[in-house]
């Protein structure tokens, strides 16, 4: 018992890590980086937070909402920018558990990056089949009701073919090589972002200065509450660190990506929330789409469609972020032997983990398509923040390491910035409700069961393997 309890504390090399890792291509430079973050981080929620949190929460203060999570999220950050700069290896959190905590926390690190990276696409891609078909109605074209939505003979729907079509349309994309896919991304990031620019834009002409006040009505309580509740908007960046194996000068290219992406996702989500708190009053914005009402409510119809539209193309995004971080995931996994080996194989001209990403995108392409994932969305915070966590404290075993030098970005305020971001990523662990913890505990006994049953036993540090 005492040999396997030290086992469970056994480290992966860098050295093993980057030698592993090298048969990638390294294509991805800063502006690439930025480009896929701000595409995961940026999707839906930028069209309706602004509006149900001032209404429920903040008010026009939601501007503050968002800043205060941007700084809580920015900690984080720069805590993934430091350990992506010192281990520019595929894996992300998963990888930097095996090296500074051991395999257990390791593999418990992946498991809850599983749960937060896959449950989310399919999520989105239900809401992407939902806006799809509202966006085809005004031409009349609607397909049999079975096949629009997840399964629940009761209504009469079994499978919603749209969600399934667009996660393999999108790993179709992924599975060509990231040159293509990166292309591909900045070009609707730019379409996403022009939207947005075009709604602030129009909308500074029908601002009315009165509805700024009060602009704190629900005292600073409501501001915190609605911070805590707009934290997950910005949830997304760290799948940046996914990339760091393929990317150019990781050292430098990584630090950006990363904090870059949450510095311009804040400027647009306060830009946004400034604007359509200054053209509705706050206490008409607790609707479905606040941002959508608004232009309807100062008469700018186009603009509400074009909404549509930008909402497809942020999710759109969104999914191709997250699929290729998942396959990333699942590949360093297999590359350490907690999955099969065959995860972990580079194929094709690209030499990307082509069996990884089908692997990935069938799990999610059934979910999206069978299962209703209403229920299961809250666990994508749970296994994120949980990744947050023990991330930002690594840092401080991270900077004792000797034997893992950093000739690039460091994280400021070293030790005190570490252990502040931790206790505020628990802190915002224990705002979950029951149900999630719950849930969470159920997903990684599984988690649990498939490691000592399979992956502790196929490690490549198992000395009988």
């Amino acid at each position: 018992m005492k040999n396997m309890s030290l086992d469970l504390l056994r480290k992966e090399s860098i050295e093993k890590y980057l030698a592993n890792d090298n048969s990638f291509k390294k294509t991805l430079t800063a502006k690439d980086l930025i480009s896929m973050g701000v595409g995961a981080v940026i999707g839906t929620g930028i069209f309706i937070l602004p509006g149900t949190v001032a209404a429920n929460y903040a008010g026009p203060a939601v501007t503050l909402s968002f800043l205060i999570a941007a700084l809580v999220c920015v900690l984080s950050a720069m805590a993934y920018a430091e350990f992506s700069s010192t281990l520019p290896v595929a894996g992300s959190a998963y990888s930097y558990g095996n090296i500074i905590y051991g395999e257990l926390v390791g593999w418990i690190l992946g498991w809850a990056l599983i749960l937060e990276y896959m449950l989310s696409v399919a999520a989105v891609a239900a809401g992407w089949s939902s806006y799809f078909q509202s966006f085809l109605a005004p031409f009349n074209i609607t397909l049999p009701k079975y096949l629009v939505s997840s399964f629940n003979p009761a209504k009469g729907t079994y499978v919603d073919i749209i969600a399934i079509l667009v996660v393999l349309l999108i790993t179709f994309l992924l599975s060509r090589g990231m040159k293509d896919s990166v292309k591909v991304n900045n070009f609707a990031v730019v379409l996403k972002i022009a939207i947005i620019l075009a709604f602030i834009i129009m909308g500074l002409n029908f601002i009315k200065p009165e509805n700024y006040h009060p602009f704190i009505p629900y005292k600073f309580n409501g501001v915190i509450k609605g911070a805590t509740t707009v934290f997950f908007a910005f949830l997304g960046f760290d799948c940046v660190s996914s990339s760091a194996a393929e990317v150019k000068n990781p050292q430098r290219n990584m630090p950006l990506g990363i904090i870059g992406t949450l510095l311009i996702a804040s400027v647009f989500y306060m830009g946004v929330s400034i604007v359509l708190t200054g053209m509705v009053h706050y206490t008409k914005l607790d609707v479905a789409n606040p941002v959508a009402f608004a232009l309807e409510f100062v008469h700018q119809n186009w603009l509400a469609q074009l909404l549509s539209l930008g909402a497809l193309v942020g999710m759109a995004t969104m999914m191709l972020t997250m699929i290729y971080a998942s396959s990333r995931l699942v590949y360093a996994m297999a590359r350490d032997g907690l999955l099969p080996n065959s995860l972990a194989k580079l194929s094709g001209k690209n030499k990307i983990p082509q069996i990884s990403l089908w692997f990935v995108a069938i799990i999610i392409s059934l979910g999206a398509g069978v299962f209703s994932v209403d229920q299961l969305t809250s666990l994508v915070n749970f296994g994120t923040l949980l990744a947050f966590t023990l991330t930002s404290f690594g840092v401080l075993l991270l900077r004792k390491r000797k034997d893992l030098p950093n000739n690039g970005y460091k994280m400021p305020g070293y030790p005190v910035l570490p252990i502040i971001s931790g206790l505020i990523c628990l802190y915002l662990l224990t705002q979950l409700n029951l149900d999630v913890y719950i849930m969470a505990v159920v997903w990684f006994i599984i988690g649990l069961i498939l490691y000592f049953t399979y992956g502790y036993k196929h490690s490549h540090l198992n000395s009988n393997y």
